[in-house]
C-alpha cells in the first residue's frame, strides 16, 4: 500500500467566478501531521474543504487542479463517491462542535449513523463500537454519556465526541480544522495528545488548519503557510519556524502578543475593592421543587488599583465570568464591592446607573457585540446619550471622532456599519465605545481570543497604550495566557468558584505554587504532546 494518503496539485478555488485559493499544492503521507497556517481569509479552511468536496458547489468551483485520495481523484467526483469516501477513508473535526454536533439527537445516535451507513451494522454492534470509540477519545465514563445530548457536555466532551465519529471507521486521513480554539488550555493540551496519540496508533495522516504557532510547532511534521489564497511557502517544522524564508512568515511568527505590561503605580488610587463576594444560583425547577443550590464563587476578594490589570485565569466552570459580572453588579452577590469610596452592593438599578459610566465592558466576540443595524457613530454615542444628555448632537459627534482616532480608526468612517469592518477594526469600535465615557475601570472578557494573532498583538498594544494614557483600570479575564502574560500585574487564578491561588503575575507565571496553576502554565506555554513507547 502506497504511504501517500493526500496529494493536492495546482488547485485553485473560485466563488462566483473569482479565485480565492490559487495554485495550491502539497502532499501528506501515511503518519505524517502537515498543518496549514494563516490568518483569517487565507484560504486554508476552503482549501481543506475541498479535498472532502463541501464547499457550495452552486457558486464554487475548481478552475484548475486535482485532489487524489489514496490515488483517488475526488475533484468533480460523482456525490456517491464521495459519500463513501466522506468518513470511512477522510474523517473531519470541525472548530466549534456545539454547532457541528446535532443538538436534538443525543451522542450514541449522532456515532452509530457513522456506522449505520459505511459499515452497515446493526444496533448492538454499533452500540458496542460507540462505546469503544468513547474508551478511545478518552470521554469519562462514556456508558453514562450515550443518552446524554451536546448540551450536557462540556466544549472538551463535546470536541472528543467530534472526534470519535471522525474516527468512526479508522479513516486514512483525519482533518482537523481549528480543532482546539473554542477550548480552555488545559483542554487544548489533552485533545493536541489524543489526536497525535491516535494518529501514531492509528496509522493515519493529519492535516491540520490553524492559526495557533504553538499547536503547529509541538504536533506538525510539516508547515504549509497561506495568506490572501497563496501557499507562500511550505517546508518542516523546523525550517518554518527556525529559518523563515517569505516576509509574511516571518511577519505570522513575529505577531504574537508579547512584550510586558505597562509600568504600575503601586500607590495609585483602589479602583475596586472586593471583599468576600459570594453569587449562589438555585437549580429548582418548579414551584415544589426541592431547594438546590449551586455556589459558583465563593468568598473572593480582590482588589483593582487604577493604572493596573487584574488577570482572571481559570478553566471554564471556574467561576471567573461570574465573579467578574457580580464585581460589576449585572448579577446579584454577597459581599461587599468598593467603586472607589462608593459602596455598590446593595444600589438599587436607578441608583447604580449614575455609576455605570465608571465601568464600562469589551466584550468576547466583536461580531455579536455590536448592533448590526446602526452606524458606528450611534453604536459608540450611545452612552453619552444616557450620561451626558446635555451633549448637542456635534459635540456627541466630535467626541466620537475625537474616541475612533484614540484606538487608531478614521472618524470619518463613523457613519459605516459593523459588517463593513474587519473583526480587528470592530474590536476597535467596541473599545472606543467603552473609552468615550472616560471610565474609572474597563471589564474585558476574552477580547482578543476570536482575533487573529497579528491582530490580537495590536489590540494587546492598543489597550496597553490606552491604559498608560488615561491610568485606566482592567479586570481581564482571558484562557489565553500569553496575552494575560503581557497585560496584567495581579492574576487571580480560579477553580470550581474559588481562589486557588493570587498574587503579581510575574511571580504566578515564573513559579506558580498550586498544581493546578502550574497545569494551566504548562498547558498554555508547553502544549507537551503524548510520546507514545512502543
Amino acid at each position: 500500500m502506497s504511504d501517500r494518503i493526500l496529494e493536492v496539485d495546482n488547485l485553485s478555488v473560485a466563488f462566483r467566478g473569482e479565485e480565492v485559493v490559487r495554485n495550491v499544492s502539497f502532499t501528506i503521507d501515511r503518519g505524517e501531521t502537515v498543518a496549514i497556517v494563516g490568518e483569517s481569509g487565507s484560504g486554508k479552511s476552503v482549501t481543506a474543504l475541498s479535498v472532502m468536496q463541501l464547499l457550495p458547489y452552486q457558486y464554487a468551483s475548481h478552475p484548475t487542479g486535482s485532489i487524489l485520495v489514496d490515488g483517488k481523484e475526488v475533484v468533480g467526483a460523482e456525490e456517491d463517491d464521495m459519500l463513501k469516501l466522506r468518513g470511512d477513508r477522510v474523517g473531519m473535526v470541525f472548530q466549534e462542535p456545539m454547532t457541528s454536533l446535532n443538538p436534538l439527537h443525543h451522542i450514541e445516535k449522532q456515532i452509530s449513523e457513522v456506522l449505520y451507513v459505511h459499515r452497515g451494522m446493526g444496533l448492538v454492534e454499533a452500540r458496542d463500537r460507540t462505546l469503544e470509540l468513547l474508551n478511545l477519545v478518552g470521554l469519562p465514563r462514556p456508558e453514562e454519556r450515550l443518552r446524554s445530548y451536546p448540551h450536557e457536555l462540556s466544549g472538551g466532551q463535546r470536541q472528543r465526541v467530534m472526534i470519535a465519529m471522525a474516527l468512526a471507521n479508522e479513516p486514512d486521513l483525519l482533518i482537523a480544522d481549528e480543532p482546539t480554539t473554542a477550548l480552555d488550555v488545559t483542554i487544548q493540551a489533552q485533545i493536541l495528545e489524543l489526536l497525535d496519540e491516535l494518529k501514531e496508533r492509528l496509522n493515519m495522516a493529519l492535516l491540520l488548519i490553524t492559526h495557533d504557532l504553538g499547536v503547529v510547532r509541538k504536533m506538525a511534521d510539516r508547515v504549509c503557510v497561506m495568506t490572501h489564497g497563496d501557499m507562500v511557502e511550505q517546508g518542516t517544522a523546523d525550517q518554518i519556524f527556525d529559518q523563515p524564508q517569505h516576509e509574511y512568515t516571518r511577519a505570522l511568527l513575529a505577531a504574537e502578543p508579547s512584550g510586558d505590561p505597562v509600568p504600575a503605580n503601586e500607590d495609585a488610587p483602589i479602583a475596586m475593592n472586593a471583599r468576600d463576594v459570594k453569587v449562589e444560583f438555585d437549580l429548582a425547577k418548579g414551584f415544589f421543587a426541592k431547594k438546590s443550590v449551586l455556589t459558583a464563587v465563593n468568598q473572593v476578594s480582590v482588589v483593582v488599583r487604577g493604572g493596573q490589570t487584574l488577570g482572571i485565569v481559570g478553566e471554564s466552570g471556574s467561576g471567573k465570568t461570574t465573579l467578574a459580572m457580580a464585581l460589576i453588579r449585572l448579577i446579584g452577590s454577597e459581599g461587599s464591592i468598593m467603586l472607589g469610596d462608593t459602596e455598590l452592593q446593595g444600589m438599587k438599578s436607578k441608583a447604580l446607573r449614575a455609576y455605570r459610566d465608571q465601568i464600562q465592558i469589551v466584550f468576547q466576540d466583536p461580531y455579536g457585540s455590536l448592533p448590526p443595524r446602526l452606524s458606528v457613530n450611534q453604536i459608540i454615542e450611545a452612552g453619552l446619550k444616557i450620561h451626558q444628555p446635555e451633549l448637542s448632537p456635534v459635540e456627541r459627534r466630535t467626541a466620537v471622532s475625537a474616541s475612533l482616532v484614540e484606538v487608531g480608526l478614521d472618524p470619518e468612517a463613523q457613519d459605516r456599519y459593523p459588517h463593513e469592518f474587519s473583526g480587528g477594526q470592530r474590536q476597535r469600535i467596541a473599545i472606543a465605545r467603552a473609552i468615550i465615557l472616560k471610565p474609572r475601570m474597563i471589564l474585558l472578557d476574552e477580547p482578543t481570543s476570536a482575533l487573529d494573532l497579528s491582530v490580537q498583538a495590536q489590540v494587546v498594544d492598543l489597550l496597553r497604550d490606552l491604559q498608560r494614557r488615561y491610568q485606566l483600570a482592567y479586570l481581564f479575564i482571558s484562557h489565553d495566557l500569553k496575552v494575560v502574560k503581557a497585560l496584567a500585574h495581579e492574576l487571580v487564578v480560579m477553580k470550581d468558584g474559588v481562589i486557588v491561588e493570587q498574587g503579581p503575575s510575574e511571580r504566578l507565571f515564573e513559579s506558580p505554587e498550586t498544581d493546578y496553576t502550574k497545569a494551566l502554565m504548562a498547558a498554555a506555554f508547553e502544549l507537551t504532546t503524548h510520546e507514545t513507547s512502543a
